[in-house]
């Protein structure tokens, strides 16, 4: 983060002597675009645990114990589509600022995916789990940016940006689906956590072009790379249900119903003094949020943008 920033004081400072230098032939102007982007995901990190289960591809054998294969899942939930409208000012022929306004909805990603594993349990009865967790990111950012113009050919004006992506609203929902087959037969039991995020900061830089349709309207396109992180704040089980019925307060063979169980607080330590069964099992408290290791996931890709430009 400490580069990114410095790469962007530099460049501000460099695009600032080049408007200084210019004469201004063109008067200041403001302008707007609506556009569409599609991203494809980048720097790929592994993912974080959902509820106790680290972010594996899982086969077991028929005993449910011995395993017979094991594949890390990793990914960046920078892979999706995009919508935005962008405001934009001129103060030179050469400079310029945007501010756009985004919403973002990613690609489907599994995180967790087990084949049949053994579900201990205190009747010590067979269970055994078959499923997968799946991940979704929705947000939406504000995207502030410097703009250096490259100059006007055949209705053609290409140009540069930099820029910081402050997440505004959103969240991560991961739809935990799973089959546990008992002496009794098959419940299939699906459940919806949503994922709250701390505040973060991102970094973003675009090369794109726009054509002249006419005074006021152009195309535009831009092929831009964004990257960054986000820290998990808190989590709710917003949704639980057994063979298609609502289950959440209730506690069943399958999973127990309290507070604890439906809410969790991200923090980046667990100890002796904290509501966490594996640090502080003795005054482990159901009806507050339980503790857990903040994790995080990576939202970077690489896009390309189209859309319609208005200058006034």
């Amino acid at each position: 983060m400490k580069k990114h920033l410095f790469l962007i004081g530099l460049m501000i400072c460099s695009l600032a002597t080049m408007a200084q230098s210019e004469s201004a032939d063109k008067p200041e102007s403001w302008y707007f675009k609506l556009g569409g982007s599609y991203f494809i995901q980048t720097a790929a990190t592994e993912f974080p645990t959902v509820n106790g289960r680290l972010p594996n591809t899982d086969v077991y054998a028929a005993d449910g114990t011995t395993l017979l294969s094991r594949e890390t899942n990793h990914g960046s939930f920078g892979e999706g589509f995009r919508t935005g409208l962008t405001a934009g000012y001129r103060f030179s022929p050469r400079l310029g600022v945007e501010l756009g306004f985004n919403y973002f909805n990613s690609r489907e990603k599994t995180m967790v995916q087990t084949t049949n594993i053994l579900v201990p349990n205190p009747a010590n009865i067979p269970i055994y789990a078959t499923g997968d967790a799946v991940g979704k990111i929705e947000a939406y950012d504000l995207a502030p940016a410097i703009v250096l113009f490259l100059g006007e050919s055949n209705g053609f004006e290409p140009y540069t940006k930099v820029g910081v992506i402050v997440p505004v609203h959103g969240n991560l929902t991961i739809e935990t689906t799973r089959a546990y087959t008992t002496p009794a037969g098959v419940t299939n039991t699906y459940t919806k956590d949503v994922v709250k995020p701390n505040p973060t900061v991102g970094f973003m830089a675009a090369l794109g072009t726009s054509y002249k349709l006419g005074k006021h309207i152009s195309v535009f396109g831009e092929i831009e790379y964004r990257n960054f992180t986000v820290h998990g704040k808190t989590k709710e089980t917003e949704v639980y249900t057994e063979n298609g019925v609502d289950k959440l307060n209730t506690t069943t063979s399958f999973r127990t119903a309290s507070y604890s169980a439906n809410h969790v607080n991200y923090v980046d330590k667990i100890d002796a003094n904290s509501n966490s069964m594996l640090t502080n099992p003795g005054g482990f408290d159901n009806t507050k949020a339980t503790d857990d290791i903040s994790s995080y996931i990576g939202i970077s890709g690489l896009g390309l943008t189209l859309g319609l430009k208005y200058s006034l």
